[in-house]
């Protein structure tokens, strides 16, 4: 299911001024530019694969996203890429692509097991011999839930130029590696408060190695920030790239 912060198109309009451009975005173009063919697996308004296109890259790139109004903006922002409504099953992957990429913490909403483990092994077929898979997930151990208060308000201006108020509340207690919360916008062209529930998974680099071996991918570079300093017990990302298993004896 997509959450309403995606599928509605006053929210999804609003994305791009919640989540400026970082280091992260960055950090990915990176990898995108080196790479002839690209799969963006939720890629929301589509913004990395812009940037690509105007930095000059003229290969193949490829959005995927399961929620309409996000795509509407990419289609919109870059005609001349390659937008694909859905998730990672929603076609077949026959080894088309030199990257697949995941920004924006997207690997976090594969909530079970079963969702994680499809997913990669269809990451594994849509990568060329060599290719590389490059996401990020935020480390369990920084605990970034915690964070996420309703005191903690971020005001922004809408597309129309109204005001709008957003803020975040954690479901308490949290149990395991599942978190789940509401995103709450007030203001804009809503009379009422308009509410996005969410859960994310927080994996451990073991646990993540573990899924990634069973698709038939190793971990090949790990870092804790978008610096690519080491991931510790204490950093806030995991940023993993990864590759097919069979492909490292040859580099």
């Amino acid at each position: 299911m997509v959450d309403r912060s995606f599928g509605d198109p006053e929210l999804a309009a609003l994305y791009e001024t919640l989540n400026p451009w970082q280091a992260g975005d960055a950090f990915c173009l990176g990898f995108v530019m080196s790479a002839g063919s690209v799969l963006d697996v939720g890629c929301g308004t589509g913004r990395l694969l812009r940037r690509a296109r105007e930095a000059g890259h003229r290969g193949r790139l490829v959005g995927l996203d399961p929620a309409a109004a996000m795509l509407v903006l990419a289609r919109r922002s870059a005609p001349h890429v390659e937008w694909v409504l859905g998730d990672l099953l929603t076609r077949e992957w026959h080894g088309e692509f030199d990257l697949v990429v995941m920004t924006g913490h997207a690997f976090q909403v594969l909530v079970s097991d079963e969702e994680v483990r499809l997913a990669l092994r269809a990451v594994r077929a849509a990568l060329a011999d060599g290719g590389r898979f490059v996401f990020e997930t935020r480390n369990p151990g920084a605990r970034a839930w915690e964070r996420w208060t309703p005191e903690r308000v971020y005001e922004i201006t809408g597309p129309d130029g109204a005001p709008v108020r957003v803020w975040h509340e954690v479901d308490q207690p949290v149990l395991g590696d599942r978190v789940t919360f509401t995103e709450t916008f007030e203001g804009g062209p809503w009379r009422r408060t308009a509410i996005s529930r969410t859960t994310l998974r927080f994996l451990d680099t073991d646990d993540l190695s573990r899924f990634l071996g069973e698709a038939g991918l190793t971990v090949v570079e790990q870092y804790g920030d978008w610096g690519r300093g080491p991931c510790t017990p204490a950093s806030h990302e995991i940023i993993t790239v990864a590759r097919p298993a069979q492909c490292l004896s040859g580099g």
